[in-house]
């Protein structure tokens, strides 16, 4: 039954250059160069004894005969990529490679990491630290965590929560000399900032508080490290409630205000569209958004017992 079917690299082959009404195109997508493409074309074409392709005024045109068979091979090939992916999202185990920012790293994922080995002790998690998001995955990468406003092309994302940034400090602090009673008296503070100034000129604004000194203090370029400023008591940080929690609900850290400012910004789980049904990646995305809808509202209750 099956002897009559041609080599499948060349109908593979075949099917990216039908695609792409291109042979450079269909190299560069099946990683071989153009003589390859056009290798495997003339093999394919001997072995069902017509033509597939036709060249007109430098333009690459389908034969008629090219032309249904294409149509065929595409719905074939679709057919055993889902049934591919199907098979695959059945068995939820192997290495997973997760790309983040090291201040989530640090403050959120890595001290929940044990809760998801023990339900999953067959998927090996492999952390990889990023300084920046870069918009697609690479080097191996199943799973990443972006920071932004979940508008990356081609990704499939998952919004995982909904971030409030809010004045936090060292309780130390607020028995020190300097009294931190209203907003209006952070201007005896020094004030930490994360990144840039601009989150805390923004707070500022929405409270109506007219500080002169918003233009000063240390700038991080690390989240964790604004955070681990203000436990040490070296001033009042602008911190986003996600990364803080640890710190908050350890009460290294505590919140003197009550006003937020909800970040336009948050953090997304994001995975490739292909791949978003695959066993290990789908188990990791429901672990982490389940967890993450139980912890949503916890902000609420350490707001209301400061």
């Amino acid at each position: 039954m099956y002897n009559r079917l041609p080599p499948l690299k060349a109908l593979k082959t075949f099917e990216s250059a039908a695609r792409h009404l291109s042979f450079t195109r269909a190299a560069q997508e099946l990683f071989v160069t153009q003589a390859a493409v056009s290798h495997q074309i003339k093999a394919l074409e001997d072995y069902l004894g017509l033509k597939l392709f036709q060249r007109r005024n430098r333009a690459l045109l389908l034969t008629e005969e090219g032309q249904s068979y294409f149509l065929d091979l595409k719905e074939i090939f679709a057919n055993l990529n889902h049934a591919t992916e199907k098979l695959l999202a059945r068995t939820a185990t192997g290495a997973l490679t997760v790309s983040l920012q090291p201040s989530f790293a640090i403050q959120w994922l890595v001290p929940r990491l044990v809760k998801f080995s023990e339900q999953y002790p067959e998927i090996d998690v492999r952390i990889k630290a990023v300084d920046a998001d870069e918009g697609l995955l690479r080097d191996g990468v199943d799973l990443a965590i972006y920071y932004g406003k979940g508008n990356w092309p081609n990704l499939r994302c998952h919004k995982l929560h909904t971030e409030y940034i809010l004045p936090m400090c060292s309780p130390d602090l607020l028995k020190g000399p300097k009294k931190l009673e209203s907003p209006q008296d952070l201007s005896r503070h020094t004030l930490l900032h994360d990144t840039s100034r601009k989150d805390w000129k923004t707070w500022m604004k929405k409270v109506g508080v007219n500080a002169t000194n918003v233009n000063q203090g240390p700038i991080f370029s690390h989240s964790s490290m604004v955070l681990q400023a203000a436990i040490h008591g070296q001033g009042i940080a602008l911190g986003h409630n996600v990364l803080a929690k640890p710190e908050l609900d350890a009460g290294r850290l505590v919140c003197p205000f009550n006003e937020v400012l909800e970040s336009k910004k948050c953090h997304y789980l994001v995975c490739e569209e292909s791949q978003a049904e695959l066993g290990k990646i789908a188990a990791f995305r429901d672990w982490m958004i389940k967890l993450v809808e139980q912890e949503e509202q916890e902000l609420v209750g350490i707001l209301e017992t400061q």
